[in-house]
């Protein structure tokens, strides 16, 4: 079975990427078939100053509002 590696920015709880790894598992084996102990996921905390996007370190760039609710 595969294995996934994730990378976002670094900031994400513990219980976030628990959730996120049970909710990755369980579409990879809905999909591919298989036993969730033969999936993998792997986290790659990224530092803002060390991911750019369209030549700008996202370090640089400003905030986005939080969403209206």
């Amino acid at each position: 079975m595969p294995t996934i590696r994730v990378e976002l920015f670094e900031g994400r709880t513990v219980e976030q990427k628990r959730a996120l790894a049970q909710a990755l598992t369980e579409a990879t084996v809905r999909t591919l078939g298989g036993s969730p102990d033969g999936v993998d996921v792997v986290f790659f905390d990224i530092a803002r100053h060390d991911w750019a996007t369209g030549g700008t370190l996202w370090a640089d760039k400003a905030p986005k509002p939080p969403a209206a609710g």
